[in-house]
């Protein structure tokens, strides 16, 4: 008999591709998702899910619904989360509520009713800042960006430090209260399971784009958001210089991560950086999707201002994936931008980035 999982958050972005992939693979699928409007803008809920799937329209705290979720469930797949850096920075309680109280009601559901695994999905954002070196190669974990001084992080002798990819081991650094909560799942995840013999995977998400996204959601993928800017005939919108480094991973190759770690025995204790392996600056994402659009006359607004816990380079070192896993990722940025760009011209977007940037300025998060 074809054995159960159960996707919290399974009808969102990334949960869409998870459910299709573990359905090709011949898996059952049940979902638990509030479809929030800020995501799924009012969807119905047969909308947001492939037939075949069983959806539970529920929130990740109702204790009663969770318990009847994990009913005859053998594996798990944790997504359910708010997600927004800027967001997160005021609506404070929405997001440590929803994400931490969230996974603690699931994780005292699962100590009564187990299952054999659980996948959780936590984030590059609890890095902050990536890994640097010196210019004698020397790592450096922790920097900061000291006022006046540049974007880029100095060493302790002024001179720039050189951004490198960032490994598992590389200590945490939470610079907002997202961060914090993602990596309050983390190891609220991993310590409940291996206190009650569950085996557990986490998956360190870098920058995913694809297909999917909420194009209305000005706290989504900064892909996604420059789409629907473009989509408006807007011009995308480029904190800082537009120089920082980020790294762009395809939702199809995370879908196949996950799939990976619920299924490969080696996976079970492990944490794992899931990327594309390659970096790229914003200001490059923001051309290269202009030009795929046929918008080069909408050159990026640079704004020359930073956000309160934003960061200036992270990108991920894919080792222990490729090594432990065999995650190798399939679809590079370049050759995704077309599939992407055919989606968004089927979608109508309402652009809500001037929205978000008023709120966050109206607090002071932007300077």
């Amino acid at each position: 008999m074809a054995e159960t999982v159960l996707v919290t958050g399974g009808a969102g972005f990334i949960g869409r591709h998870i459910t299709s992939a573990l359905l090709a693979r011949g898996y059952r699928v049940r979902v638990i998702d509030s479809l929030i409007d800020q995501v799924h803008g009012g969807c119905a809920a047969n909308d947001v899910v492939q037939d075949g799937v069983e959806l539970l329209h529920a929130d990740i705290r109702d204790r009663d619904v969770v318990a009847r979720a994990v009913k005859g469930v053998d594996k798990l797949i944790h997504l359910a989360a708010e997600v927004g850096v800027g967001q997160s920075m005021y609506a404070i309680e929405r997001y440590v509520s929803a994400n931490d109280l969230g996974t603690a009601v699931l994780l005292e559901v699962l100590t009564e009713r187990p299952v054999q695994r659980v996948v959780v999905a936590s984030s590059m954002s609890i890095y902050g800042e990536g890994l640097y070196r010196t210019a004698s190669g020397q790592p450096v974990q922790e920097v900061v960006r000291a006022a006046g001084n540049g974007w880029d992080p100095r060493g302790e002798d002024g001179q720039k430090l050189i951004p490198a990819p960032t490994p598992e081991w590389k200590r945490p650094s939470l610079a907002s209260v997202y961060a914090l909560t993602k990596y309050a799942q983390e190891r609220l995840t991993m310590t409940v399971a291996a206190a009650y013999g569950l085996e557990a995977v986490a998956l360190r998400l870098f920058n995913v784009y694809g297909p999917g996204q909420a194009l209305s959601n000005p706290y989504t993928g900064v892909l996604a958001i420059f789409a629907s800017r473009l989509l408006n005939g807007q011009c995308p919108v480029v904190f800082e210089d537009g120089q920082q480094r980020r790294d762009f991973v395809n939702v199809r190759d995370v879908a196949r991560a996950f799939v990976l770690a619920l299924e490969l025995p080696q996976a079970a204790g492990g944490v794992f950086n899931i990327g594309s392996g390659y970096d790229v600056t914003v200001m490059e994402v923001a051309a290269a999707l202009a030009r795929a659009m046929g918008r080069e006359d909408l050159e990026a607004e640079v704004t020359g201002q930073a956000r309160t816990g934003d960061i200036r380079h992270c990108f991920a070192d894919i080792t222990l994936a490729r090594d432990e896993l065999g995650f190798e990722p399939e679809y590079g940025l370049g050759d995704s931008l077309p599939d992407l760009v055919e989606w968004v011209g089927r979608q109508c977007a309402v652009d809500r980035v001037a929205l978000a940037r008023r709120e966050l300025e109206a607090r002071g998060l932007v300077a």
